[in-house]
């Protein structure tokens, strides 16, 4: 017969090991932090030039071209007024002017416009 040693990790070497990142035989998935898809989508946006609609809180509209943004705030560029930099805490939500249109499109298509 072979010799053979049990060898058995000591409760120091356990309680340094990190906690599994696996439960119930599944690896925990952690979602990510930070998912850049707010700066692609501006920058999209600003490559191609696309004249968009911003809702802000109080229910305005602002039509025109976003030129650039930061972390607190964006700059639409207007033709028919002023350019204005935007707080991003007012803006309520961003669409495509061209978006508009096709519902407006298709609202009077369905009501026999």
């Amino acid at each position: 017969m072979v010799n053979r040693k049990l060898i058995r990790p000591t409760l120091s070497d356990v309680k340094e090991q990190p906690p599994s990142k696996f439960v119930d035989g599944q690896r925990k998935r952690v979602p990510p932090e930070i998912t850049n898809a707010e700066q692609y989508y501006y920058l999209k946006q600003m490559s191609s030039k696309t004249p968009m609609v911003v809702k802000l809180v109080d229910g305005e509209e602002v039509l025109g071209v976003i030129e650039w943004y930061d972390q607190h705030c964006i700059k639409v560029n207007r033709d028919t007024g002023p350019n204005l930099l935007i707080p991003k805490q007012v803006i309520k939500y961003i669409y495509k002017e061209a978006e508009s249109k096709e519902l407006d499109q298709n609202v009077l298509y369905q009501n026999g416009g």
